[in-house]
């Protein structure tokens, strides 16, 4: 894994890794992430405890403080059970893959029981496609032309999508998050 740090860090390019009270992040993805501003804003209303900072300093004619790298809520935010059923999380649960060829690249969702025969649009009837793929399949069941989808959809659990989540990691991970992310990943010998 790569790690950035730019350098000289302008306060924009600083933003604070979130954890939970049990400092676990928010979310893995998108990765649970505040705004400079926020961060500040969330230390002064004593939100939020800072856990590490940053080198780079903001400043005011009174005032200075290092800006915080990560910080953990003061008050634990219990994970919702179920996630929303929304186009993201479809592709999430399914890995940003096509479902029947494995491409990653223009992707859609597909009924596996078509709408026109009476399929919903539910976790456990829609699957990523892409557009191809979606195109042949028209408006067939699967078994009808041969396009099985490598995994059967099914309803995710939040725990679910956070651990897809951990296999896309964002552009930029400061090193003082690395403590805080990943740490139950199996370790190479």
């Amino acid at each position: 894994m790569t790690v950035h740090v730019p350098l000289p860090a302008s306060p924009e390019a600083c933003p604070a890794l979130v954890l939970n009270a049990d400092y676990r992040p928010l979310s893995y993805y998108p990765l649970s992430l505040w705004g400079w501003q926020d961060a500040i804003k969330a230390v002064f209303l004593d939100r939020v405890n800072i856990i590490s900072y940053y080198d780079t300093l903001v400043r005011s004619p009174s005032f200075e403080m290092r800006l915080p790298s990560v910080v953990s809520l003061k008050t634990y935010v219990k994970p919702s059970r179920q996630p929303a059923f929304t186009r993201f999380n479809v592709f999430l649960r399914d890995r940003f893959t096509c479902q029947y060829c494995g491409n990653r690249e223009d992707l859609t969702f597909d009924h596996l029981i078509p709408r026109s025969k009476g399929g919903q649009t539910t976790w456990d009837n829609v699957v990523t496609a892409c557009s191809c793929c979606n195109l042949r399949k028209s408006d067939f069941l699967p078994r009808e032309i041969g396009m099985l989808p490598a995994a059967m959809p099914y309803q995710p659990s939040v725990h679910d999508l956070h651990q897809n989540g951990r296999h896309f990691p964002p552009n930029y991970l400061h090193e003082s998050w690395m403590d805080y992310l990943y740490w139950d990943t199996e370790l190479e010998p």
